[in-house]
């Protein structure tokens, strides 16, 4: 589904009306996240978030994968598995497993190294230390307490920021910022600051900039004309780095985050590129919710994350992997 309307700029009547359930929402999340969660004998790194959908996490769980199996260190993933059917836990076999029972998300990060999607997040991170973790990568759990964190990251779409501010359903916080914050080692902000997102966190919080640039693909495209579709977070995030690589935007499509496409659908929008002599073109995220007879054709367009100042999250790494004994 997508966010409502007024969950953007200022609060309306809307959000005034529905603040009392806002209020409960909130407390509860408080409650619940005085709880201890289970230690495991090895770090875990959470890439969490304040607001409810997509902030870059799965973008960022990727990189920190990445720069851990640089080090030689055998990093798992560890998520829930939305919008998929396995309550786990269960590890991501993408030869038999598709994205409606493990969802998108865990299907990308199951293409890097060994994943688990697990409901119950501490049981999930105890198979994952079963079977041979050294780390473990959460995607989303800040406000899940049953598994203790080494390191907390806050993801901040710098184009949406905090929404208006307001705790679901007045708005799109999972919990007020200053309780999520309190709980992270740093912020990571991905873009530019469009919405004063930065002046609502903690002075002493530190922020580490970093951008989403197209992947190798996306030259290919450069002065040619395209059909562009995604169900992601934010759709015009993924339309604007297409346009800033060089491509035609002929046609674009958005559609709800995490979004279950139907045959009839993809069919339209090829027969749409067909007609436009456009080149159909989507995310690695959404092609996994496409069946395979149907994705001949359509061209998938990476995202890498590039650090403003790689040595920053270096040196979090660093931190979080002495520390343990």
């Amino acid at each position: 589904m997508r966010a409502p309307e007024f969950w953007t700029g200022k609060p309306g009547v809307a959000a005034v009306l529905l603040s009392p359930i806002a209020a409960l929402y909130a407390a509860t999340t408080a409650r619940r996240m005085t709880r201890h969660g289970q230690k495991l004998a090895l770090p875990v790194i959470c890439c969490g978030n304040a607001t409810a959908g997509g902030a870059g996490k799965t973008t960022v769980a990727l990189d920190l994968g990445e720069r851990l199996k640089a080090r030689g260190l055998a990093a798992h993933f560890l998520l829930r598995g939305y919008g998929g059917k396995l309550k786990g836990p269960a590890r991501v076999d993408p030869a038999a497993h598709d994205s409606r029972a493990v969802g998108d998300e865990a299907l990308l990060l199951a293409a890097l190294a060994p994943t688990w999607v697990s409901a119950d997040r501490a049981a999930g991170g105890a198979a994952a230390e079963g079977a041979g973790a050294q780390a473990i990568i959460m995607d989303d759990g800040l406000q899940n307490p049953t598994l203790e964190k080494s390191l907390s990251l806050l993801i901040i779409d710098g184009s949406y920021g905090f929404g208006n501010g307001w705790v679901i359903p007045s708005g799109p916080l999972r919990e007020p910022v200053a309780a999520a914050a309190a709980r992270c080692q740093a912020a990571v902000l991905i873009g530019e600051d469009e919405t004063g997102a930065l002046a609502q966190l903690p002075p002493g919080l530190p922020v580490l900039s970093a951008r989403l640039l197209p992947g190798p693909e996306a030259a290919a495209l450069s002065g040619k004309p395209v059909v562009v579709f995604c169900g992601i977070a934010n759709p015009r995030k993924f339309f604007s780095t297409l346009q800033e690589a060089g491509a035609v935007l002929a046609a674009r499509h958005p559609f709800a985050d995490h979004y279950p496409f139907d045959n009839q659908e993809i069919r339209d929008i090829l027969a749409e590129a067909e007609k436009l002599r456009a080149t159909p073109v989507t995310t690695r995220k959404d092609i996994v919710r496409i069946p395979p007879a149907l994705r001949v054709g359509i061209q998938v367009v990476s995202i890498a994350l590039a650090w403003d100042d790689p040595a920053q999250i270096e040196a979090l790494l660093d931190r979080v992997l002495l520390s343990q004994p």
